[in-house]
């Protein structure tokens, strides 16, 4: 799982990452750990901030408003395959880095962009963040209690469920149509394009009580007491999921629920009252001896753990989730391959000296 070197199914791949925030070098770091070779051009001074997220980069510090910084990066895409960059839209261009200059140069590249409004509308110049962005795709709007506002969802739907996610599908997606043209070709990901694909499930649902994305109402937004979180006696949380009705039953059944609960499952009229029911037959025991009668059935249960106490469950344990790596934890790379492993790996080398391999390589 750690190592440096690679065999994963990108190995071989050359890519020129601009610093950035957020998603784009989250995009990066999922393509370093399928094996991608990534130079990282930062500004000068600059500290990584994250060992986890920013992982086996080659860096090196570049003034790109300089004639010799623009001449470093136009060398060094002269021989990549991927760029990845996330400035406002126009800024690449009036460095002189933009698509049509780069492409002209190395035909074969994939040119990602990586931003939150998109390239065009009319907010493309506009500043923002992950919220804002899952604000106008009706995302936001679904998460959170009814009658009360809307609760962020860390960053975690904007900028890497809808931002980097999509980029790095884009990104792949292009260089394997490139085996056939032997072009590349720009990738424009915008997180409001990719929060409105996320939300295709629910866009194409027939309207009803059940599916409903009306805040804090619905099958999967908090309403139904089968489909939530409880406190228990140690005040520690679990979550249920028993949607199906074997489940519900299972569910039911294990934990000794009253009679009351077993008929009108689906109906949402029942949900407040059976909801209030279920508090309290939780809320009976800790949440050790929930685990102990509930998880690993198929009772659709969980515990609710902390993201420093996820490294420590079973399952995650045994699935090395989770990687110790020169004093930090590492989230292990994801998805996996059987043939062509995905590694964690350092980055020893400067970056000005890959990119000086690299022009060797031809």
């Amino acid at each position: 799982m750690t190592d440096n070197a690679s065999n994963g199914p990108l190995t071989g791949i050359k890519v020129v990452e601009f610093q950035g925030i957020g998603p784009g070098p989250h995009v990066a770091m999922l393509l370093a750990d399928m094996g991608a070779e990534i130079v990282r051009i930062e500004r000068q001074g600059y500290q990584p901030m994250n060992p986890v997220v920013e992982r086996a980069r080659h860096r090196v510090a570049v003034d790109l408003k300089s004639d010799d910084g623009r001449q470093f990066c136009l060398d060094a895409l002269a021989n990549a395959d991927v760029v990845i960059e996330g400035f406002r839209p126009g800024v690449m261009e009036r460095l002189g880095l933009g698509p049509d200059v780069l492409l002209a140069a190395n035909p074969r590249l994939v040119y990602g962009r990586m931003t939150g409004w998109g390239q065009d509308g009319p907010l493309a110049q506009a500043a923002g963040h992950d919220l804002n962005y899952i604000a106008i795709t009706g995302a936001l709007d679904a998460i959170g209690k009814k009658g009360e506002l809307p609760i962020p969802p860390q960053n975690l739907v904007g900028d890497f469920g809808g931002g980097s996610m999509y980029c790095a599908l884009g990104i792949l997606a292009a260089l394997l149509e490139r085996e056939r043209s032997g072009k590349g070709q720009v990738v424009d990901a915008a997180i409001v394009d990719g929060v409105t694909s996320l939300m295709s499930f629910f866009s194409g649902q027939p309207k009803n009580a059940l599916r409903t994305t009306e805040r804090g109402t619905g099958l999967l937004g908090g309403a139904a007491h089968f489909y939530r979180c409880y406190a228990c006696k140690d005040g520690k949380e679990i979550s249920v999921g028993a949607i199906e009705p074997q489940f519900y039953a299972e569910l039911l059944q294990r934990a000794d629920a009253p009679d009351s609960l077993r008929e009108g499952q689906m109906n949402p009229a029942n949900w407040d009252s059976y909801a209030d029911d279920m508090a309290a037959l939780f809320a009976t025991r800790t949440q050790a001896e929930w685990c102990e009668l509930l998880e690993g059935t198929d009772a659709c249960f969980a515990p609710v753990v902390s993201l420093d106490g996820a490294k420590d469950h079973p399952h995650m344990k045994a699935r090395s989730a989770f990687v110790e790596r020169d004093g930090h934890w590492h989230t292990a790379p994801a998805p996996r391959f059987d043939r062509t492993p995905s590694t964690i790996r350092d980055a020893s080398e400067d970056g000005a000296e890959i990119v000086e391999r690299w022009a060797k390589e031809g």
